[in-house]
């Protein structure tokens, strides 16, 4: 009887419907759209920020797994399989096709509603930038589109070409949304109240323009943000914040110090306040240990989208390296230096005095590098930020010094993809 002919036990499941369902029908497209944001905000932000952060001096790996250790090391014998360069790989790539489907599909399925298709592909462009623009900061070259299964191999392109690309999506949501505004079944059922999705569009246009030094760009995008509204990835019990996951719970990960931030002690102010913010501290055999907090404190503690003070530093950066008004480049530098903590909009706040120092180039930019390194500690931009201010480059060869700022300039390809992309190129030295 259990071998009886016509007895077929792949019954459908009806809670899990097929990929044709999905990208041909409205509903599937707009659970797609939630999908996405929150395995970003889930999965591939946990890679984001903790990798590049120990790469970047800001955590160091405390754990005696491997991967972690390979991490802590860095330089030139950071292997192929490391476990976090995969994951860091393969999540921001599939972020990347799932927008890459919605954008496919959307214009087709929500035709006859260009409210909701306009906002799902403004949406899509977001996160597929995001996943290019993420990819550029931390590998030398990536594909542009992702492969699938039985075509060809993915090509590999240059990072100026991956930020170019994030910042043409980014440009094209904004005039999407901005033409046609979303509709309310998309604010409602996508969006909710917490994901700001013009102000976020912006904030990252800002973001990858500056990385770019396309600078006229980054101030007028700059210039269009209200800093005043949030934009936040929010977390429960059963979608944990994923910094708290690894770095409290499984304690994968620790800050570098207790104060300072990671950076040389000659950069680190003995007085910030962010210092409370986002480093705690614990008692481990009767030492105080640092711990995060912050925005990981608790497992359903949000995490910003992008930080107004970002916005500010960035378009102080570009007014210096365009040169433009260092006077005002001083004013945002000062917004973001005397801001006491409860002023902030997140409870980030330095509460120093104003900048006192020399008004040049060379001095603004230290003081800007020195702010975006506190300001924003683990975002994931302390790596691209100490590249591009030109801070010390690791050794080429072994294991970089404790004392090192990076230990390494890019990541090595991931050994899953050599194995399975001709395109693949050499791994950069470091």
């Amino acid at each position: 009887m259990l071998i009886a002919p016509g007895c077929d036990l792949n019954l459908p499941n009806p809670n899990n419907p097929t990929e044709a369902e999905v990208l041909t029908t409205r509903d599937g497209l707009l659970a797609l759209s939630v999908g996405m944001r929150q395995f970003y905000a889930n999965s591939a932000l946990e890679a984001v920020i903790l990798t590049p952060g120990a790469t970047a001096r800001e955590l160091r790996g405390i754990s005696t797994f491997t991967n972690v250790l390979e991490v802590e090391a860095g330089g030139a014998d950071l292997p192929n399989n490391n476990a976090n360069i995969t994951n860091l790989w393969s999540r921001l790539l599939r972020v990347a096709g799932m927008a890459e489907d919605l954008t496919t599909s959307a214009p087709t399925v929500l035709s006859a509603d260009p409210a909701t298709r306009d906002a799902v592909l403004a949406h899509a462009n977001l996160f597929r930038a995001i996943a290019l623009g993420t990819l550029s900061q931390c590998f030398e070259q990536a594909p542009l589109t992702t492969s699938r299964q039985g075509g060809p191999a993915a090509t590999f392109v240059p990072r100026e070409q991956l930020l170019s690309e994030a910042i043409r999506l980014l440009d094209e949501a904004q005039q999407l949304i901005t033409a046609t505004p979303p509709s309310a079944d998309f604010n409602t059922k996508v969006l909710g109240s917490a994901f700001d999705l013009i102000n976020t569009i912006n904030a990252y246009r800002v973001r990858y323009t500056l990385q770019a030094g396309n600078y006229a760009a980054t101030l007028a995008a700059a210039n269009s943000i209200d800093l005043t509204k949030r934009s936040v990835f929010q977390y429960n019990n059963q979608n944990p914040n994923p910094i708290y996951q690894s770095a409290v719970v499984a304690r994968n990960f620790r800050p570098r110090e207790l104060t300072g931030f990671g950076l040389p002690a000659a950069l680190a102010y003995p007085n910030d306040a962010r210092v409370a913010f986002y480093i705690g501290q614990e008692t481990i055999n009767n030492a105080p240990q640092p711990v995060v907090t912050g925005f990981f404190a608790t497992i359903n503690t949000s995490i910003p989208a992008y930080l107004p003070d970002e916005i500010r530093l960035s378009r102080a950066e570009a007014l210096v390296r365009s040169g433009g008004s260092l006077a005002a480049a001083v004013q945002d530098i000062n917004a973001v230096r005397t801001q006491a903590p409860g002023a902030d909009l997140y409870g980030v706040g330095a509460n120093l005095p104003t900048y006192s120092g020399p008004v040049t180039t060379e001095a603004l930019l230290l003081e800007i590098y020195r702010q975006r390194s506190a300001e924003l500690y683990l975002t994931g931009l302390r790596l691209p930020d100490s590249r591009r201010f030109g801070r010390p480059a690791p050794p080429a060869t072994g294991t970089p010094p404790a004392s090192a700022e990076r230990n390494r300039n890019f990541y090595p390809y991931p050994q899953q993809e050599r194995l399975t992309n001709p395109n693949v190129p050499a791994d950069p030295a470091i």
